[in-house]
């Protein structure tokens, strides 16, 4: 179902959710870690998810073990590197990895700032290794509080050269967009992008804030978007994406299906959106899964999921330069 003459690109992917099991155990032998489980197999049903959870924030408890290896600096530039080199193995031609260093760094009490750039550390690394083409997106953990995200947002700018864009993240129904417009003004004045989770816990509502008051330009997830006409306009016309994620709402219960998915009348309403993986390592699937198994469980044609492929290069935090040499880069490689 990828249409192979045209750059695979994944638009949100969480960078800690996309931890290999294989590096959990060898970081909790490596640093003598009490973890639940010492094979691949036994580990897996503490780390993955398997059937549908209650909510987002069950999902996001999965991301325990992920992060709870992340001891050191080194640790958090391997797992940077090997999310490019899983990313190269997937085919995937252009990937924006997104991650909070504010929750990366909880477990084991590291600095923010300087998790973020031991994650541009190994990005880099991979980048010079693979060919990949990466993009890095900062995140801003919600339910962590207004004031603890602003000195995450310092911590990313801190590092700003390192990223394209700032997301929001977390616990969308109980610390709501209206909390971080100080946040994402900053970010914008700084040049960056914005994405924002929005519509996936909390309604309508949520994504009109995300697109007044925070700026944003694509929204992360945006299920309930076509509750509301008038939303379904504006996005029509100011060109405003979705990063749809079909398996991950499934096992948070976002929807009770693929086959209940909004994705394929998204797309037939002409709204840009997309097919993305979000947390490949909680998940168990990868970006071609999501193409070729979840996008037709959830109804989409296969001009439908060539359309959500068009429409992520189109929506990519990319120069139009950039985005013309991977169609380049395709069309010399056939």
């Amino acid at each position: 179902m990828i249409d192979p003459k045209f750059p695979l690109v994944d638009l949100h992917r969480h960078l800690d959710g996309s931890v290999r099991l294989e590096t959990i155990l060898d970081l909790g032998r490596k640093h003598n870690l009490a973890l639940p489980a010492w094979t691949l197999e036994d580990l897996r049903p503490h780390v993955q998810v398997s059937d549908a959870q209650p909510g987002i924030m069950e999902f996001i408890a999965r991301f325990k073990w992920m992060t709870g290896v992340l001891v050191d600096y080194d640790a958090c530039r391997r797992i940077a590197y090997e999310n490019v080199l899983d990313a190269r193995n997937e085919g995937i031609d252009y990937i924006e990895l997104r991650f909070s260093p504010l929750f990366m760094s909880q477990a084991h009490g590291l600095d923010p700032a300087s998790v973020s750039a031991a994650i541009a550390e190994g990005i880099q690394q991979g980048r010079d290794e693979t060919g990949v083409k990466v993009n890095l997106i900062g995140i801003l953990s919600r339910h962590f509080g207004a004031e603890a995200a602003m000195g995450e947002l310092q911590a990313l700018l801190a590092n700003k050269e390192n990223f394209v864009g700032l997301d929001l993240a977390g616990d969308e129904a109980n610390f709501p967009c209206k909390l971080f417009v100080e946040h994402f003004k900053i970010a914008r004045d700084a040049g960056w992008q914005i994405t924002v989770h929005a519509g996936e816990a909390a309604g309508a509502e949520s994504i009109w804030q995300a697109v007044r008051d925070l700026g944003a330009t694509r929204i992360g997830h945006g299920v309930r978007t076509l509750d509301d006409p008038t939303l379904v306009e504006h996005m029509l016309e100011h060109r405003i994406g979705i990063e749809a994620n079909l398996t991950s709402n499934v096992q948070t219960s976002t929807v009770p299906s693929y086959a209940a998915h909004p994705l394929k009348a998204q797309l037939e309403a002409g709204l840009l959106a997309t097919i993305n993986s979000d947390d490949p390592g909680i998940s168990n699937i990868t970006l071609p899964y999501e193409y070729e198994q979840a996008a037709p469980m959830a109804g989409l044609s296969p001009d439908q999921i060539r359309q959500a492929q068009v429409n992520a290069l189109y929506l990519a935090f990319l120069p139009d330069p950039e985005k013309e040499a991977l169609l380049q880069k395709k069309t010399s490689a056939r």
